[in-house]
């Protein structure tokens, strides 16, 4: 992957008086890879300044696509620390450009708090080069750490290849053993735990988590503590579903395994201070909630019995 560009990069800077200028529109026909390659990496290095010159232009002045992302790899390799801005601004056309954008700020020193720049402003794929990024960075580093905790997952189907690392890198478990985790993790844990229901084929499932029942039990407890609020009652109500025979076999395996934790879920549903919060945020046109009563089945929730 990435040869036919190396080459092109190979014999550009073979020519001590070429200009980057020279390289727009060099790429227009040869396949040009979004990921990291090894062979435009060592093209690269091999070049030293004047690949990082050549990137920084095609970064900036590039009208192509394949230009631009060819600079990006060049920064990738040979970036620094005065690239940030440029490589943060790319990366958040974050589709095509997060795979590089990540790898270029994680490896520079003190890349931590640029990654976390863009993790708040990215979805899609780019938000899984970005999250996987920082799950390699977060030993040592407390406001990764942080930031992992609580926003890492934002609900869109692809957080599934990610779940379980932020899970595993964060010792999530040990967190929710604590007496007194605030609010903002506890409803994260609960968007992570519905990832993990639906998660086959992409990374780590709940059936195979190593501390699935332990994570459960965690934010039962948790929940127990903290009470009802609208988004808590309808994370409730999902993983209720998920963890029953409508739930995706190939991410929850067995469903009696999660018998405890599913009657746990519903009985926080059916209690009146919970009943009471999803009828007031149904009345208030509580988006999620109206979703849920939409999509529930006769006697689903208590909170809203079927009609005569």
């Amino acid at each position: 992957m990435g040869a036919a560009v190396a080459a092109v990069l190979d014999e550009h800077f073979r020519d001590p008086g070429s200009v980057p200028g020279r390289l727009m529109g060099r790429f227009r026909n040869v396949d040009v890879p979004i990921h990291p390659s090894a062979r435009i990496a060592d093209a690269a290095v091999r070049a030293g300044a004047r690949a990082r010159e050549a990137g920084r232009w095609l970064v900036r002045h590039g009208t192509d696509r394949d230009d631009a992302v060819v600079g990006l790899a060049l920064l990738a390799a040979v970036g620094t620390v005065d690239d940030v801005p440029h490589v943060q601004t790319i990366g958040l056309l974050s589709c095509t450009f997060g795979p590089l954008a990540a790898q270029a700020l994680e490896r520079l020193p003190g890349g931590e708090e640029p990654l976390l720049w863009l993790a708040d402003r990215v979805a899609g794929w780019g938000r899984v080069y970005v999250v996987e990024a920082l799950c390699r960075r977060a030993d040592g580093h407390p406001d990764v750490r942080q930031w992992l905790l609580r926003r890492a997952v934002d609900g869109d189907f692809l957080n599934g290849y990610f779940a379980g690392e932020v899970a595993r890198t964060t010792r999530l478990h040990e967190v929710l053993d604590g007496a007194r985790v605030d609010t903002e993790i506890v409803d994260h844990v609960g968007d992570l735990l519905l990832v993990l229901t639906y998660s086959q084929g992409m990374g780590t499932t709940l059936e195979s988590c190593p501390h699935a029942d332990r994570l459960l039990a965690g934010h039962l407890s948790h929940l127990e503590r903290l009470g009802p609020s609208p988004g808590r009652y309808h994370t409730s109500a999902l993983l209720v579903r998920s963890l029953g025979e409508g739930g995706d076999p190939g991410s929850i395996g067995p469903v009696r395994r999660w018998r405890p934790y599913r009657d746990g879920y519903r009985a926080l549903l059916d209690r009146d201070d919970w009943c009471a919060t999803a009828r007031t945020a149904l009345a208030d046109g509580h988006q999620a909630i109206v979703r849920l009563v939409e999509t529930a089945t006769d006697s689903e929730l208590r909170a809203f019995p079927p009609s005569p």
